[in-house]
């Protein structure tokens, strides 16, 4: 691990000056928070971690709390780390706190997931949340994806990408990721605040396999930070992140037909509310950096639903 010592001076006074903003900025923004009306994760309890998850790779690279309610994962030059739920699921709510590294973070991606990409090798579906390193005097992006049948495994890959610059400082505190994947959509929440609704409006282009949830910590310099410009930087390692209040609620595979979808939101139906949905604009409106479908360089023909 570098010293403070042996960094340069001036990156330090930086990185200092960039995180005491930040600080005072974080109060502000989070006042600024629409309140969603309905809270998804409130309905579903947090379970020690050995519950729904085991360790899947870099055990070297974890620390678990004695009450198991609090997972440590960190890179450096030898290994990152991951983690996957015990079970599959064909619908459900997937949620986990998480807290990033300050400083020199470039190419680190801190990942909370689903995926079957263990069962349908080069043929998989995925649904993503990567937190995204940066350099001092930028922020953190929060990246949400999906892939179906493949277009993560083709070349060139057919990514669905809607990017944030969140509107806290998420290496200040914990803050609770989701996924909700029912039949028929797909929400990302952030303490609750939608942030996108993935409809099923072509059947090709929605994820309708069992999937496992996943969280890891790991270099994805070839791409995370500006598109590859700023890569992992292993002076400054470990890259340290947090991960607690894992809840996992949802239909496992074998569950009765009878098991019904976690819903989104409180009308009949389980769709979002006027409120929920309007929390999800002031989202977007305020927070997103990138959305696939207005990217003019995508190829159109690979992506019906826009």
């Amino acid at each position: 691990m570098v010293t403070q010592g042996s960094r340069p001076d001036n990156v330090i006074s930086v990185a200092a000056a960039v995180m005491a903003v930040l600080a005072v900025l974080h109060g502000s923004w989070a006042e600024a928070q629409p309140s969603p009306g309905y809270y998804p994760s409130s309905m579903v309890r947090s379970t020690p971690f050995s519950q729904p998850y085991s360790v899947l790779w870099g055990p070297q690279h974890q620390s678990l709390s004695p009450d198991q309610t609090a997972l440590t994962l960190w890179l450096d030059r030898s290994s990152g780390s991951g983690f996957k739920s015990k079970r599959a699921y064909r619908n459900g709510y997937f949620g986990v706190s998480m807290k990033v590294q300050p400083g020199y973070t470039a190419g680190v991606n801190t990942a909370f997931y689903l995926s079957n990409t263990e069962v349908y090798p080069g043929y998989h579906d995925e649904i993503d949340i990567e937190l995204l390193g940066t350099i001092p005097g930028e922020p953190y992006t929060l990246q949400t994806n999906v892939y179906v049948r493949g277009t993560g495994d083709s070349h060139p890959i057919v990514g669905r990408e809607m990017r944030f610059h969140l509107w806290f400082d998420p290496t200040a505190d914990y803050h609770h990721y989701a996924v909700l994947w029912n039949p028929d959509e797909i929400v990302f929440l952030v303490d609750d605040v939608p942030i996108r609704r993935y409809e099923k409006k072509v059947e090709a282009t929605f994820p309708e396999r069992e999937m496992w949830a996943y969280g890891s910590v790991w270099d994805a310099s070839d791409w995370a930070t500006d598109s590859g410009r700023y890569r992992a930087d292993y002076r400054y390692q470990p890259f340290v992140s947090g991960f607690r209040e894992f809840k996992v609620a949802g239909c496992e595979v074998g569950a009765p037909a009878s098991c019904s979808p976690v819903p989104a939101g409180p009308g009949v139906g389980g769709g979002l509310s006027a409120q929920q949905m309007g929390a999800m604009r002031w989202a977007q409106q305020r927070s997103m950096v990138y959305y696939y479908c207005q990217d003019g360089s995508k190829d159109r023909s690979n992506y019906p639903e826009c």
